[in-house]
């Protein structure tokens, strides 16, 4: 252990060294990070204002844009920062902090689209049994859940991760603090315990997946046997939006995951962490928007009335 220095910092990968590339990457991180505010902030304040719309399936889609602002929130400025500043440092404080609430936030993220498959499979599937197995209570305690088990895991992923010991090498093959490129970086090998915590999240993922899964079988086939086209629009228009971000967000992450590190390019770990890192965030207001008719109309109302605010104020000074 006397040969090793302790590492106070992590360098971060530069999307290019070019100056105007580097602006241009400032910019367009800008636009994203913008559009994915607007787009979930517009989300929740129209789940909020609109009483139509307080019902189980939209408190916890308010939920999930909360964890869409938090995970982009917490990587994209930093690297925003660091190509207007010219720098690639992030200290090892922050560099923790960054990877915690990260994963907080996406694991959160998985829990509750788990959540929303299975309130989409109560409505359809036992109409007569929703009111009372979807009370206030149990979304209540369901989201507290969801939290709690996004903080226990990170906090457990990120300690078993930042207790190794990390040598000379602080080169992140990442525009953010992740965990695999990380471990990377660790002097010594692979740790049983971040070996058992890892086999620990696939189970979890797995075990989400399949939930999931078997729950959107059940619903489609319920679907399918309604007598009423415009009973099955609406069933359509409510559940396909949520199973395109579960496979936006689970593909995304698993091809992170499962591609071939050691021999992937830093321009590969780039794209793909943009892809499942920013994309999804981004995209969801979009994908519930299109297809759901109920949260569109609140939208158009919302975005209605704040221009005939801004008029009226601009008329009348």
């Amino acid at each position: 252990m006397s040969n090793r220095s302790t590492v106070t910092e992590f360098l971060l990968l530069g999307f290019s060294d070019v100056r105007e590339l580097q602006i241009l990457h400032f910019v367009l991180f800008l636009v994203l990070y913008l559009a994915t505010l607007m787009g979930n902030l517009l989300t929740i304040s129209a789940i909020v204002l609109d009483h139509r719309l307080h019902t189980p399936m939209y408190f916890f889609l308010g939920n999930l844009s909360i964890t869409d602002l938090g995970s982009i929130s917490v990587i994209v400025p930093k690297s925003m920062a660091n190509s207007l500043l010219d720098t690639q440092l992030i200290s090892y404080p922050v560099c923790v902090a960054q990877v915690f609430f990260f994963v907080v936030f996406l694991e959160a993220d998985f829990v509750f689209l788990t959540i929303m498959a299975y309130d989409r499979y109560i409505a359809i599937c036992q109409p007569l049994h929703y009111e009372r197995v979807m009370n206030r209570r149990a979304c209540v305690n369901m989201a507290g859940t969801a939290w709690i088990t996004g903080i226990v895991y990170s906090a457990l992923h990120t300690g078993n991760t930042f207790r190794l010991p990390f040598c000379q090498a602080n080169i992140v093959n990442q525009f953010f603090c992740e965990i695999p490129q990380l471990l990377k970086l660790a002097c010594s090998d692979s740790d049983l315990s971040e070996v058992g915590l890892l086999a620990i999240s696939l189970f979890l993922a797995v075990c989400c997946f399949v939930f999931i899964i078997v729950s959107y079988v059940q619903i489609f086939k319920a679907v399918l046997s309604m007598a009423s086209e415009q009973g099955r629009h609406k069933a359509f228009s409510t559940c396909l939006p949520h199973l395109a971000v579960v496979s936006l967000l689970l593909f995304t992450s698993m091809f992170n995951y499962l591609k071939s590190t050691p021999s992937s390019g830093s321009s590969l770990d780039l794209a793909v962490g943009v892809l499942y890192s920013v994309v999804p965030a981004m995209m969801n207001p979009v994908i519930y928007s299109m297809r759901n008719r109920e949260l569109k109309a609140a939208l158009k109302k919302l975005c209605g009335g704040y221009s005939s605010t801004i008029t009226v104020s601009v008329i009348v000074p």
